[in-house]
């Protein structure tokens, strides 16, 4: 479980930085945590300028060999050994951590170290803590960094678990198995949560525990000297590691032969800031939360009956566990599988995740009892020449009929939340600003009444996607939406069927995802701005492009193909679209790895790359009728539509050697593909990324 605090956000640009910036770091920023003094002077008493340097810088690069160092480079005639820090004298502060007000405690403060940066954690665990040490390394890289660093005996700390709080002080400290040799401060100094604790119980619970508690479980008393600024540093690394990047599992993978930090630590440490700085949907991350509890328990259940096995008995019941191991671990290889998906930043992108809660709770409202259909018009204000011809062209058209109701709205969220089935809204020319997603649940239609750059809909915060449709049958169009500040995408079908025509979209994240089982029907429509794809298609979805512009986008098209899951392939057809000037590739298909390599890349023609390609001529490219019968007709139907479109993509000579472009001929993927363009974009028009 993620622990994230508000106040954590105080500068909240910073954990988004790149890796490749973090390595070059050697100064770290601390001003709103750390107040760092440097009493350098020259000869003269000047002071020197220029020379502050975080406490966590020098908690991370002086160690206790320091004044070995030192000794040594005074031996040097070229002074080549001279360390870093031995020629100056650095008093550092750590910010104390007070407890809140109205609380009342007997114990004494301790150091503030729970709001380090992403950079300064990265830096920590990549050249002090872990460096390029395998899984099965871990705990000795830990316990060698930790000997170098914390002081050995004589500290006072609070020992904090979930039942208590207690002054202790530390005489010794086992490195090798992460514990410390403590005893009790008398008097006693004890916070207790649910239970009174004595001196006598403490005493009792410590002779149990041989006095030796976890290091984790330990936070430095507050001291101004500075002389333990590295300790409470240490610990706060430590404590953070074994809470939210260590996994129980990590030790039994197969393959302990790769770099700890690249493949585990870093993609944790990005999720954990990622959601503590909004940029994660909080529907993954409530399903990253149960993944991890879900996984958890399972390796538990895993451990516990690969521990009962005997490895010389053939009995039943040793037969029976063996079944019942292998069934648990495939469970959490499968569980495994899903964390490092949601971790793995391009493959929580590619692969997408689960919808808001808010989304699950909203159900279809049917038919009003009444019959009645009901106009819903929204407008703030509008000319009598508008009125005039709103009643001439579409209300007294559809409001013929005696059990026709209109409504006037001035917020399209209010208008669609009062629809029921068979509801039309008609938006007026405006500029509405939103803060909620718009849900379509049940059959109805949506229309500007004007051009779509005249009708706006715009919506300004995190919270969830823009519109979420799950209706049997819906229609939206001439509408312009336009996102800000979105961490999800601007339009999702959920379920259900979307007809959108004539409208703009300009994105922020992703674009327009149809999901598994769910039709969109997308037409003479803009889409462009998404950090993502700017159409994602699911496996078992329907989706029919035609006559769209979809460009500037990370990728135009994103094809979810995974056919070793799910046996119903995506349907799409794609007619007459420009697709353009986009980051990745014009359309992409991202499939299970199968052995095969992890991207594959179309080789350009001599051609000039930003001249326009064309997908085929307009020749329809629907399969020639067949006479066979039964089972021969449709292989024969399957075999013709494959040929066709073979036949069509190899027409344009910069497609006919790409393996993505064949791929998707092989699953059959296109109903029909004619008259597309594309232009300018990045990688290529086709691809593919393997996961």
């Amino acid at each position: 479980m993620f622990y994230m605090e508000q106040e954590a956000r105080e500068t909240p640009s910073a954990g988004a930085r790149e890796a490749g910036d973090m390595t070059d770091v050697a100064v770290f920023d601390l001003e709103s945590y750390v107040n760092v003094e440097l009493d350098m002077k020259e000869d003269n008493g000047t002071p020197k300028v220029g020379h502050n340097v975080s406490a966590t810088s020098k908690a991370l690069f002086q160690d206790e060999e320091e004044d070995q160092d030192e000794s040594e480079s005074d031996g040097d005639d070229d002074g080549s050994s001279t360390d870093h820090f031995n020629t100056e004298k650095t008093v550092t502060r750590l910010q104390r951590c007070e407890h809140q007000k109205g609380v009342n405690s007997s114990l004494p403060d301790t150091f503030q170290t729970s709001h380090l940066l992403f950079y300064e954690r990265f830096k920590a665990y990549q050249d002090y803590v872990l460096g390029d040490c395998k899984p099965s390394e871990v705990k000795a890289f830990t316990a060698d960094y930790l000997e170098k660093v914390l002081e050995p005996s004589d500290w006072l700390a609070q020992w904090s678990t979930d039942v208590f709080d207690v002054l202790v002080e530390v005489r010794d400290v086992d490195f090798k198995n992460l514990k410390a040799c403590v005893e009790l401060v008398l008097p006693l100094q004890c916070d207790s949560r649910g239970c009174e604790l004595n001196e006598e119980a403490m005493k009792s619970l410590l002779d149990a525990t041989q006095h030796k508690v976890h290091l984790q479980e330990l936070q430095v008393v507050y001291d101004e000297s500075g002389d333990f600024d590295q300790t409470a540093l240490a610990l706060e690394h430590l404590r953070f590691f074994y809470k939210h990047i260590w996994r129980l599992w990590d030790e039994e993978d197969e393959d302990d032969d790769f770099d700890y930090f690249v493949r585990c630590v870093e993609p944790r440490l990005r999720l954990y800031y990622d959601i503590l700085e909004g940029r994660v949907p909080a529907g993954l991350v409530a399903e990253y939360q149960s993944l991890l509890e879900n996984c958890s328990q399972c390796f538990k259940q895993f451990s516990l009956v690969r521990s009962s096995l005997s490895t010389d008995s053939d009995s039943e019941l040793d037969n029976v566990s063996m079944v019942e191991g292998l069934k648990l671990y495939d469970q959490l290889e499968m569980l495994k599988r899903k964390l490092h998906i949601i971790e793995n930043p391009l493959l929580r992108y590619v692969l997408g995740c689960k919808g808001n809660n808010r989304q699950q709770c909203v159900q279809s409202r049917g038919m009003r009892a009444s019959g009645m259909k009901v106009v819903h018009v929204v407008t703030v204000s509008c000319t009598n020449f508008q009125l005039q011809s709103l009643l001439s062209d579409r209300l007294q058209p559809l409001g013929s009929s005696e059990d026709t109701r209109i409504q006037f709205h001035t917020d399209p969220v209010a208008a669609v939340d009062s629809c029921h089935q068979g509801d039309v809204v008609i938006i007026l020319p405006g500029i509405y600003n939103v803060s909620s997603t718009i849900f379509l649940p049940d059959s109805i239609s949506i229309e500007g009444f004007g051009p779509p750059d005249e009708v706006v809909i715009e919506k300004k915060n995190k919270d969830g996607s823009f519109v979420e449709s799950t209706g049997a049958d819906v229609t939206l169009s001439n509408i312009k939406l336009i996102q800000h500040d979105a961490i999800e995408g601007i339009l999702c079908v959920r379920q259900g069927t979307l007809n959108m025509e004539n409208c703009v979209l300009q994105c922020e994240t992703t674009g327009v995802i149809v999901r598994t089982s769910a039709q969109l029907t997308m037409k003479m429509c803009d889409l462009y701005g998404s950090k993502g794809a700017g159409v994602e298609i699911y496996p078992g979805s329907v989706c029919s492009l035609v006559g769209n512009g979809i460009h500037h986008c990370k990728d135009g098209i994103l094809i979810k193909d995974f056919a070793d899951e799910l046996d119903v392939m995506p349907s799409i057809t794609m007619e007459n679209n420009v697709i353009h000037n986009n980051e990745g590739y014009g359309v992409i298909v991202v499939k299970p790895n199968n052995g095969e390599q992890h991207r594959v890349p179309l080789d350009r023609c001599e051609e000039d790359p930003a001249a326009p390609t064309s997908s085929g001529n307009s020749a329809d490219v629907q399969p020639e009728s067949v006479e066979n019968n039964g089972t021969d007709r449709g292989v024969a139907t399957a075999s013709s539509r494959k040929l066709q479109l073979s036949r069509q993509l190899s027409r344009n000579k910069e497609w006919c050697c790409s393996q993505a472009v064949q791929d998707m001929v092989d699953r059959q993927i296109f109903v029909s593909l004619q008259g597309n363009q594309f232009r300018r974009n990045n990688k290529g028009d086709f691809g593919t990324f393997f996961y």
